[in-house]
């Protein structure tokens, strides 16, 4: 399609969006079932298969813009430099702003935002080469990154009420690689049927998307709303005795950040890395992924969340000082490639990080305090990237290194967690104090 940006209809297309989630919440109201009780519905009704069911649904639109996404801009709305950073600054503010959530489930209860938030997801997607303009793309990234992160908020928050917490690190571990399963099954199609079939962006959008919204509708109306034992405080808090979280939650956006931004960028500008080439690496990450996360949720369950996070910083430190050292002494681009895999593989520990927090939430906090985290998560997305950008031109190796000491202060903070969290003792220096009300 080569419509052009057209205001009146994306008003219709956001009025279409508010008038669904009204009528799935008027719906729901009416269905609700304790978390105690859906145990005796069928498995494909109970609460953490509609889990599983949500987390192999998002990457299929997310996944499937983001593989498309540098050549659609470049070769058909003829986006430059300016424009492509102008696109992800807007995509990284619903992410900032994820604080929103704590208002909305004062009203919409937090299942209905989730799944209104990934059909949110799919419809933006689905819609993306209707408008190959910068007006028309900025706002469908605005909209598809709200379904984006405050269905990752509330669906963090969701997992921690409802997976029962001497299960939940292997459950995670599941899901993690259940997403990561579908994630793979998007790239594979994506890069074996794109010539063959002479796919189209615009077809596959349209596919992604459609999907992604087709799940979001049936869980809508195939599950019942889950009631948790434990009401959420519907309004913003930040706990002294979550300190250690915030902070955590902090250094983790900032290194992730690095990551991101850079890993991937270094293997193009180094090593000339062509997109089937670095497409291939992708595929390497997530087949490895798919199978590693599983047992990465064991070993958080069987050693505990302070062992797991000790581990995942100490190899971080490595990983970002050896990618220092590719600059400094001239490394290859086999051990560039295998840097890469290792760092995605730490990355999957920090599953400990969200059941270290449901050990030590009081149960009501779960909701609010996943919107802060994410914000938290964020601050350093608002930022990094351009300071870091500049500090790229000078020394690369600057920046790994720089990497490096983040790994290590969260190294030190993860030295804080006890090796048996529990409220009132949410650090090794809270031992046997009670834990406050506020």
């Amino acid at each position: 399609m080569n419509a052009c940006f057209d205001a009146d209809q994306m008003c219709i297309l956001w009025f279409c969006l508010a008038k669904f989630a009204r009528q799935a919440y008027v719906v729901h109201m009416t269905n609700i079932v304790p978390i105690s009780d859906a145990m005796e519905m069928p498995v494909w009704r109970r609460p953490v298969t509609l889990l599983f069911v949500m987390a192999m649904s998002m990457p299929v639109a997310f996944y499937a813009w983001y593989a498309l996404l540098n050549n659609f801009v470049i070769e058909v709305a003829g986006f430059d430099g300016a424009d492509i950073g102008l696109l992800h600054t807007v995509r990284e503010i619903p992410g900032f702003l994820a604080v929103g959530v704590i208002a909305i489930i004062i009203f919409v209860r937090e299942q209905v935002l989730g799944l209104v938030s990934l059909a949110m997801l799919g419809v933006a997607t689905a819609f993306t080469a209707w408008f190959p303009s910068l007006g028309g793309l900025l706002f469908l990234t605005l909209l598809s990154s709200i379904g984006f992160h405050y269905y990752e908020t509330v669906n963090q928050s969701l997992q921690l009420q409802w997976l029962p917490q001497d299960r939940a690190p292997q459950m995670l571990g599941w899901i993690m690689g259940a997403s990561s399963a579908m994630t793979l099954v998007v790239f594979v199609l994506i890069v074996l049927m794109w010539e063959p079939l002479g796919l189209t962006y615009n077809l596959v959008f349209m596919t992604a998307g459609g999907f992604t919204l087709v799940m979001a509708v049936v869980c809508l109306f195939a599950y019942p709303q889950f009631e948790a034992p434990h009401p959420q405080i519907k309004k913003m808090i930040l706990r002294k005795r979550y300190w250690l979280y915030y902070a955590l939650q902090f250094m983790s956006g900032a290194r992730r950040q690095i990551f991101m931004v850079f890993a991937g960028f270094m293997m193009v500008e180094k090593f000339g890395f062509e997109v089937h080439e670095l497409t291939g690496l992708y595929l390497i990450n997530l087949v490895v992924n798919m199978l590693a996360a599983p047992f990465l949720g064991r070993a958080v369950g069987y050693f505990g969340e302070r062992r797991a996070l000790i581990c995942e910083y100490i190899g971080l430190a490595i990983v970002f000082a050896a990618y220092g050292g590719i600059y400094w002494f001239g490394w290859g681009v086999f051990l560039a490639a295998t840097l890469y895999v290792i760092d995605h593989i730490l990355f999957g520990f920090a599953l400990a990080l969200k059941t270290y927090f449901q050990k030590i939430a009081d149960p009501g906090d779960i909701a609010p305090t996943a919107a802060v985290a994410f914000t938290i998560n964020h601050i350093a997305a608002v930022f990094l990237p351009v300071l870091l950008g500049l500090l790229w031109v000078v020394s690369p190796a600057a920046v790994f290194a720089l990497a490096a000491c983040m790994a290590l202060i969260s190294l030190s903070l993860a030295m804080l967690i006890p090796r048996h969290p529990e409220p009132g003792y949410e650090t090794v220096f809270a031992r046997g104090l009670p834990a406050p009300a506020e």
